[in-house]
């Protein structure tokens, strides 16, 4: 049937007695929107019609949604929407994961109520509402195995480094009710994650129940370099009141040089040479001259096998080059030795707003002359270096470069060929910290970076053999997938799932490509890796952002991992935060939830569990559930119940 034959007004009957000729119009004007949309999806489902054939039959169907729905979000549906509203039709709001489907069935009420005759189309639909549901629930089921009984969506717990001496931490895990367990491939070591897997494994017979293991590769993250150790100097501070009262003494650990023994109780430990400390006793006296040239002395109070404790009434500070003397009064020979071991400090930079750093591509970072407390204006700014030199070569001038999740902003100033001049634009008043390998974030900058480093090649060879899935880091570029399945297939892992992890400006921004160069995999998925995502968006746009990949990921029928600080104020102190509880609520909307490590993690997986099981009544993706509210009923027997006993008809 032709758009003609639809929208002719010598083929529309006159509205019925009673009708309303305004709403009779407005159907008639909806017929030929809607009906110009359908042929728009269709032309652009032929025009991709190479692209389709790469993907894999079982999720053809799948792809062609996809591209239905990027058709349909392509204009602005806002005021046909209202239109729609006003005459009680569906509004499309809701048809993601049936764009055609959805389309045609209200195609098929417009013209009922135009008096317009409309043949059954289901055969050109790819999926309908039923059929949707099916293919998401088969997709995420092979990806993410079967979820619990009362919970639709599963819980994803980051392993930490604990995990691969401790057996029982790992079965703590999955008995607090995780369902996944992921391994970063960008800590520990290739030993390591296998005896983590090893405990999952052992965990998940040990419960009878199957747990997933997700490994992610590094990827192509770019983090600063190594910044020099600041000098070795340790400050001795007794507590004091707000009058400025010592309240309480400060106490030193001294032990054998080369030891790491560890005393509790202790403000700090230094060491000494072994004869030496074998002189010391409780009561003995130890004089000193500070770092600054003040004259302090320690009193023993403790010592045996480990070294002696000794407590300080004065504010000191220690440096290798300091002399101990023990003794020395009432006639005694005194005994003197320097400090031998000082632990150094891990190297900072301090940068305020206005500040200049260069960006280099090699070497140890420095602070600028300022930073070292003179009062000389520095000939040089400060620097350090990029783990991804390339950076260099591909930023531009003017674009912003983002520091450690965002806390320091800047803006690229000049460029050469072995620097960046980078111009600081936020930071606290007080300035912030920059350390050695805290991620970088270009939002602005085109970067053609390696989607597979030599490391993550290397690790996926541990990968394949002992993960249900992989995590491909950084992804921005279809082909950045396709390199992924060449690798898979030559360790024949193919059936390997791909979890694509959306955390660039480039891989949002190409994420429908990306799903589909997944569908040539037999199992995919992605993930919202929500922490570098609103560096690179903008934390202002993450809400919207996110949104928008939920959408774009259910109407390809594919499961989504939220992830990324959910529950972490409660992972780490054990106490959450009202607006991280309403922010785990949202995740519902998800196939899976990620945690990540914490010393409160059991605590945490819990009160997400509970999070998930109390909204899953409530919300299954963006379509609210009208379960009872039994807090406002009033009665012992809802009205539902009633009218649910009763069954209706509707004729049309």
């Amino acid at each position: 049937m032709s758009k003609h034959d639809h929208t002719a007004a010598a083929a529309v009957p006159s509205p019925t007695a009673g009708g309303d000729p305004q709403d009779f119009d407005i159907c008639i004007k909806l017929i030929d929107q809607l009906w110009s949309l359908r042929q728009a999806m269709l032309e652009r489902e032929t025009a991709l019609k190479d692209e389709l054939e790469k993907v894999l039959p079982e999720y053809r169907q799948s792809a062609r949604n996809l591209i239905h729905y990027l058709t349909l979000r392509s204009v602005d549906l806002r005021p046909l929407q209202e239109q729609l509203s006003r005459l009680g039709l569906s509004s499309l709001g809701r048809s993601e994961s049936h764009v055609l489907a959805s389309l045609d069935k209200v195609l098929g009420l417009l013209h009922r109520l135009t008096n317009q005759a409309w043949q059954d189309k289901s055969t050109e639909e790819p999926a309908g509402s039923v059929s949707s549901q099916a293919l998401l629930k088969k997709h995420t089921f092979r990806l993410l195995g079967q979820a619990p009984a009362g919970r639709p969506v599963r819980i994803m717990v980051t392993l930490p480094a604990e995990a691969a001496t401790d057996a029982n931490l790992v079965r703590g895990l999955v008995d607090a009710g995780m369902d996944i367990a992921r391994i970063n491939c960008a800590h520990d070591t290739a030993q390591d994650w296998q005896r983590m897997s090893a405990h999952v494994r052992s965990a998940a017979e040990a419960v009878q129940r199957p747990v997933k293991l997700l490994m992610d590769l590094g990827g192509p993250k770019i983090r600063t370099g190594q910044v020099a150790d600041r000098p070795p100097v340790l400050k001795l501070k007794p507590g004091k009141d707000d009058m400025g009262r010592v309240i309480r003494p400060a106490r030193l650990h001294l032990r054998p040089i080369d030891s790491t023994v560890q005393v509790a109780n202790v403000d700090a430990s230094i060491g000494v040479w072994e004869v030496w400390l074998a002189r010391l006793k409780a009561g003995s006296s130890i004089h000193f001259t500070d770092a600054r040239g003040a004259k302090r002395h320690l009193m023993v109070i403790h010592n045996d096998d480990t070294g002696a404790v000794a407590e300080s009434l004065q504010t000191a500070y220690l440096t290798p080059e300091t002399v101990l003397t023990l003794g020395g009064t009432g006639g005694k020979k005194k005994h003197a030795t320097l400090v031998c071991q000082i632990d150094s400090q891990q190297g900072a930079l301090r940068l305020h707003v206005g500040d200049h750093l260069r960006l280099t591509r090699s070497g140890l970072g420095q602070p600028s002359a300022m930073d070292d407390d003179t009062d000389t204006p520095s000939p040089e700014p400060a620097h350090l270096a990029v783990t991804l030199p390339q950076v260099i070569d591909q930023a531009r001038v003017g674009e912003r470069i983002w520091f450690d999740d965002g806390r320091i902003g800047g803006v690229i100033r000049l460029k050469t060929d072995d620097w960046l001049d980078i111009e600081i634009t936020q930071a606290r008043p007080e300035g912030e910290k920059l350390t050695g390998d805290k991620g970088i974030n270009l939002p602005d900058s085109k970067l053609n970076l390696p989607a597979l480093s030599d490391k993550d090649i290397e690790d996926l060879k541990i990968v394949a053999t002992q993960a249900d899935m992989v995590g491909l880091s950084f992804v921005q570029k279809p082909s950045d997938v396709a390199l992924l399945r060449d690798h898979l297939q030559r360790l024949g892992r193919e059936n390997m799932g791909i979890v694509l992890k959306i955390e660039t400006l480039q891989g949002f921004e190409n994420l429908p490509e990306l799903m589909l160069s997944a569908m040539a995999s037999p199992v995919s998925g992605v993930m919202i890796a929500r922490g570098d995502l609103a560096v690179e968006c903008g934390y202002e746009r993450l809400a919207e952002v996110q949104e928008e990949i939920l959408w774009c990921a259910e109407s390809a029928h594919m499961p989504v991992i939220w992830a990324t600080q959910v529950l972490e104020f409660m992972a780490k102190t054990g106490l959450p935060s009202r607006a991280e509880i309403s922010d785990a609520g949202l995740g519902v909307r998800a196939e899976c939830v990620m945690l990540n490590k914490g010393p409160y993690i059991i605590q945490a997986i819990r009160t997400l569990d509970d999070i998930l099981q109390r909204m899953a009544g409530h919300q299954a993706k963006k379509r609210p559930l009208l379960r009872a509210l039994k807090a406002w009923s009033g009665t012992d027997t809802p009205a539902s119940d009633a009218m649910l006993a009763t069954p209706m008809t509707m004729n049309f």
